[in-house]
């Protein structure tokens, strides 16, 4: 499968690459992104045919249907990371919450959120690919929070791969920077930054696209890609949960095979409802995709209104940190799906020369046959977490919490809906510890304790263990000075 740009072509770059050339060097023409030149159509013979299949054989064989230009040998080492989930047979349980609700719970890796689903396998598959082209790479990662960890721990000590990871100082929650910053690994730099996410994800961009800083990079024989969902060898691993989870509510009699679903993600960077997105456009049965938003619900104004408008936008600081991000990177990839490259490239360019693009009302109504959304407030959230944990037994964390919402203003009860619960309870312990006992101003490690107690839930001990780590990461810096920064690492 050749993949193809959302902006066009610059006349710089080919007019279509390989998928290993896209995740080795995601910033195409433009500023743009890579995309499929065709989606495979899986239908529901495909569905069908693993109507009882393990997570690892169900992935295999839809990677297999892209077609991808990497050895089936890497493919499998890569997927048998699912094995070190919390239970290697199901990776990703689906839990019934109420009679239409189940959530599927992707939080079960190394790092306790949804980003091991997708970098677990993508770090072995990016340095098999550096190591077959005997080249060194550098990955960058801009984090807000989950992304971070996952980056980290799926390369270190990974053949030709050093790894800088920039943070927000400040902006995630204490669990999640002590993932970070506890990471000792030759190869991996943290970078806490004075700023927010966005700072962070446009210092990755830039550097992505600029030529000077690949120029110095080369003069350390090193190469440049990303681990962001800018990458579509992120995405391409998000589309299989969607697809499991689905076939996990045939499995449990919720539903019949070819029934639509509804699901329901909360959103920051786009990475996780787009896989959602692709799975529907290969043949999955799904009614829509509700996005759900915390305060920064610019993807909220945009799918009901059909304006992205950034120009009075500052990014609050929310209980649910991870989504406090008001340039949603893979939306650029539906745009491209919905109105082609010349209509994306002007929107994208407005949107950075201006802060501000607004889709005409039959571009809007299309965006709206696949998508809706609502967003629901932190102090909404923490009602919806201890509402949900009292009456149906259920503790979720405060992302998945903005779901509750969304599925209650814009779903039909009469559908069943899949929330996507992107991390566990322990990454954002205070915040639920305060919705659960009122408790506040709790540090990280009471609070974990405090809700263990409440809930008999143990502690895991990746998480435990983070309170007695050293801190081996000690980098806070100005974000003007990211790239000075890097270039000392290397």
């Amino acid at each position: 499968m050749k993949f193809i740009q959302t902006r066009g072509n610059d006349a710089t770059k080919p007019e279509t690459v390989t998928f290993s050339e896209a995740i080795l060097s995601p910033i195409a023409s433009f500023g743009g992104l890579y995309v499929p030149e065709k989606l495979p159509e899986l239908g529901e013979a495909f569905l069908q045919k693993h109507s009882n299949s393990s997570y690892k054989v169900l992935a295999k064989d839809m990677l297999d249907a892209f077609e991808i230009d990497i050895d089936s040998e890497v493919i499998d080492e890569a997927l048998d990371l699912y094995d070190n989930f919390d239970d290697a047979s199901n990776p990703v349980p689906v839990v019934k919450v109420k009679e239409n609700l189940f959530v599927s719970e992707l939080y079960h890796g190394p790092t306790r959120a949804f980003k091991d689903m997708a970098l677990q396998p993508f770090g072995v598959v990016l340095s098999s690919i550096a190591q077959r082209l005997n080249q060194n790479y550098l990955i960058l990662a801009a984090t807000s929070g989950d992304t971070g960890p996952a980056a980290l721990e799926t390369f270190k000590n990974r053949a030709n791969v050093k790894v800088a990871c920039m943070y927000p100082d400040g902006g995630t929650s204490d669990v999640q920077r002590l993932q970070m910053v506890t990471e000792d690994a030759d190869n991996l730099k943290v970078i806490g930054i004075h700023g927010v996410f966005d700072d962070a994800q446009s210092a990755l961009k830039r550097l992505l696209a600029s030529d000077n800083f690949k120029e110095a990079l080369q003069k350390k024989d090193t190469k440049l890609s990303a681990a962001n969902s800018v990458n579509f060898g992120r995405i391409i691993f998000q589309i299989i949960y969607h697809i499991h989870s689905y076939l996990e509510l045939v499995r449990q009699n919720a539903i019949s095979m070819g029934e639509k679903v509804y699901l329901n993600v909360p959103s920051g960077n786009f990475g996780n409802a787009l896989g959602g997105y692709y799975a529907w456009k290969m043949g999955l049965p799904v009614e829509k995709i509700i996005i759900s938003s915390n305060e920064n619900n610019v993807l909220t104004r945009l799918i009901r209104d059909g304006k992205y408008d950034l120009r009075e936008s500052e990014v609050v600081s929310t209980t649910s940190p991870a989504m406090d991000i008001l340039k949603s990177s893979n939306v650029e990839r539906v745009l491209f799906d919905l109105f082609g490259h010349q209509r994306t490239k002007e929107l994208m360019f407005d949107l950075e020369e201006k802060n501000v693009y607004e889709l005409t009302s039959d571009e809007l109504a299309k965006l709206q046959e696949s998508f809706d959304a609502d967003w629901c407030s932190g102090e909404e959230g923490k009602k919806y977490i201890k509402a949900t944990f009292e009456k149906d037994g259920y503790l979720m964390d405060p992302h998945t919490a903005t779901c509750m919402k969304s599925y209650e203003t814009r779903s039909n009860p009469a559908i069943k809906s899949i929330i996507y619960s992107t991390a566990e309870w322990t990454k954002f312990s205070p915040v639920i510890a305060n919705a659960l006992t009122g408790e506040v101003d709790t540090k990280d490690i009471e609070a974990l304790e405090s809700i263990s107690k409440v809930a008999k839930l143990k502690i895991p001990v990746m998480i435990q263990e983070l309170f007695t780590k050293k801190i081996a990461q000690k980098t806070v810096i100005d974000k003007d000075d990211i790239e000075k920064e890097i270039l000392k690492f290397l």
